[in-house]
């Protein structure tokens, strides 16, 4: 049986899990958190990052190359399209969400979810990178109504785990939600995606390690 390793409030934890979880592949969890220095987390992921799996093959780390090995192992349900052009705009999106959106966001993140302090300096640059890196998604991405189209993809995986947190992050930083000043109206598809069984399971999960966290915050 697959291990995911990692821990609920991660966005790639939360992307391969409903990646998982809409497979339908059996799988059990176990909490490892970023920058280990355990022996046994960085034999199977080098940089101490999550999430990983373990297989009865081996290790496997990086949430992209998980989705792929998850799709080879289980082809059904399709989480890719059967035409290689089209597997390839999927990944072209994901790539756009992941490379050009949420890593950009990501220098925000330390003030608006951890009580830490962002430059001004940064903010105006992430702000400008943003702005042009959002109206480029957009000439991308379709939402009609999933993210590359008509059917559900590893693009939903990645955007429904990470739209809401490059939001919220511009939001609470820039003073505004660059997604929504960019023409993406993120908030009825992350919606759409959350009703699914898969994401309701993976949202609860991430409500209680979040209560969880800020229990242990306060003790």
């Amino acid at each position: 049986m697959i291990t995911l390793y990692g821990f609920a409030i991660s966005n790639y934890y939360n992307k391969v899990k409903l990646a998982l979880l809409e497979k339908g592949i059996p799988f059990e969890e176990s909490l490892v958190m970023t920058h280990s220095k355990d022996e046994a987390v960085l034999s199977a992921s080098p940089l101490a990052k999550v999430p990983f799996i373990r297989t009865a093959q081996g290790s496997l780390c990086e949430s992209q190359v998980i989705l792929d090995y998850l799709e080879a192992i289980q082809p059904s349900p399709a989480l890719l399209p059967a035409d290689p052009f089209a597997a390839a705009k999927v990944h072209e999106l994901i790539s756009f969400i992941e490379l050009h959106l949420e890593l950009v966001a990501r220098e925000l993140y330390g003030q608006a979810f951890f009580g830490g302090t962002v430059s001004e300096s940064t903010k105006e640059r992430v702000r400008k990178t943003l702005l042009k890196n959002i109206a480029a998604f957009k000439r991308l991405a379709s939402f009609a109504p999933y993210a590359a189209g008509a059917s559900f993809t590893q693009a939903d995986c990645s955007a429904w785990a990470s739209l809401p947190l490059i939001a919220m992050s511009c939001k609470s930083v820039l003073g505004e939600d660059l997604l929504m000043a960019g023409g993406i109206d993120w908030k009825p598809y992350v919606k759409l995606i959350g009703e699914r069984p898969s994401a309701v399971k993976v949202a609860a999960d991430r409500k209680a390690a979040q209560g969880q966290m800020a229990a242990l915050k306060h003790a």
